[in-house]
């Protein structure tokens, strides 16, 4: 079956730490670009940071840069969303996506081609 699966979301204090993982299932994730999104209640779904699969290149949106860190393990089919120094508007569904063009204009949700099914993540004290 070709999916995304996502795992390692929950509830964590402010200035903690959470590492989510996507691991693709049925077919090679090292030839595919991958996006991570949240959206929070209300909100439109947002880029969070995407990963080249050609050189392993990273983009952040400007909100997480240097609090999250994005990274890929090919011989394990899956990519991880590596999140310090958590802030209550980190609160939000994670979702990883899956696409063949790039991280050019990752921000944008069409062109994917597979979605995870999302991930809770919860920042409260």
């Amino acid at each position: 079956q070709v999916q995304l699966v996502q795992s390692g979301g929950g509830l964590v204090q402010p200035g903690g730490s959470l590492r989510l993982s996507c691991a693709a299932s049925g077919f090679a994730l090292g030839h595919y670009a991958v996006g991570w999104f949240r959206q929070a209640p209300g909100k439109e779904r947002e880029g969070v940071s995407c990963i080249t699969d050609r050189d392993g290149s990273t983009a952040y949106a400007d909100s997480v840069k240097g609090r999250f860190t994005i990274s890929r393990d090919n011989a394990k089919n899956a990519v991880y969303l590596q999140m310090n120094s958590l802030k209550p508007d980190d609160t939000a569904v994670y979702y990883c996506a899956a696409n063949r063009y790039g991280c050019d204009a990752y921000e944008y949700t069409v062109g994917y081609d597979y979605w995870g099914r999302g991930t809770q993540v919860t920042v409260s004290s």
